[in-house]
């Protein structure tokens, strides 16, 4: 007879399904031996040493470099060196050297010096208006001083008063007298215009125009004055003094006139008297046709002739 078995579900489950409170896993055993370690070793650790090293290094030599321009520069909570920042603006004592363009609105000097610009070259000064054009420019260099301007002004400290200004109509000199120290005097190659020209007390005035004519013109007359002193007219050529409507009056104690040529007279017509002796010294002036003088020797009758030789070639 045959043995019949029951399975029973229940316990096959608590048997072959283990639970959620069953599931327990057990780590095996470590031998007493086997130690694990953690960290960098080798070649990782003397590549992070030197990476420390070398950070150090570089921060120590940036410190003392900072404390070194801190020292040079001379860097303070005023300023740095000879440059002191305040309200007012900047103060530079001692020298400065800008080697670019300088946009500043005001530059003064101490109350008790100078104020300097030295350059290698040239100093310039440009004026520029709102929208950046060049209005005004003053070039100071080895040889010139250049002012571009639509208008140069000098004026007085005391009172303020122009003392020279220029332009491109015309130039005013507002002092009271224009004086030129030089040797040569002053050159004007065009006309003047003034109402007195006057030399120094202990000066000659000359006039002088050495390659054309000299012209001095006025609606109600020229006077040319000298009160102490002699008055000296001379020329190469022709002196011509004309007077249109008027006189030509020659008022001095003594009129000379020197240098007059000797006229050699033709022979006297019969009645006549005869000639002086050569050694005479009494002269009279005569006037030829053209206006030429010359001197002819005086006798008891004039001896003037329209057909002495002065008088045939003047």
């Amino acid at each position: 007879m045959e043995e019949t078995t029951t399975l029973d579900i229940e316990t096959l489950k608590e048997q072959y399904i283990p639970g959620p409170q069953s599931l327990h896993l057990q780590r095996p055993p470590v031998p007493d031996d086997v130690i694990y370690t953690v960290g960098l070793y080798g070649w990782r650790k003397r590549c992070l040493y030197f990476l420390l090293l070398l950070f150090l290094v570089t921060m120590i030599v940036n410190l003392a470099l900072t404390v070194w321009i801190i020292k040079v520069m001379n860097l303070s909570t005023g300023g740095m060196g000879n440059l002191q920042l305040s309200q007012d603006g900047i103060r530079l004592e001692g020298f400065s050297e800008f080697l670019l363009p300088l946009y500043v609105k005001e530059i003064q000097s101490r109350r008790d010096g100078a104020l300097v610009l030295r350059s290698e070259r040239n100093v310039t000064l440009n004026v520029r208006n709102s929208q950046g054009h060049l209005t005004g420019q003053l070039t100071v260099g080895s040889d010139s001083v250049e002012a571009q301007c639509r208008r140069l002004e000098v004026r007085s400290r005391a009172d303020g008063q122009p003392l020279f200004s220029a332009d491109a109509d015309e130039i005013r000199i507002g002092t009271k007298t224009f004086t030129v120290t030089g040797s040569e005097g002053a050159v004007f190659r065009h006309s003047v215009e003034t109402p007195l020209i006057q030399s120094s007390a202990s000066e000659e005035l000359k006039l002088e125009s050495p390659t054309r004519t000299l012209t001095m013109g006025a609606p109600r007359g020229v006077e040319v004055t000298s009160a102490h002193g002699a008055l000296t007219v001379g020329g190469r050529k022709d002196l011509q003094l004309q007077s249109t409507e008027g006189e030509i009056i020659l008022d001095a104690a003594t009129v000379r006139l020197a240098s007059l040529p000797l006229g050699v007279f033709a022979p006297e017509p019969p009645g006549r008297a005869p000639p002086p002796p050569p050694g005479q010294a009494t002269y009279e002036v005569c006037v030829c046709p053209s206006g030429k003088l010359y001197l002819s020797p005086a006798a008891r009758s004039s001896t003037c002739q329209a057909v002495s030789n002065i008088c045939l070639w003047s």
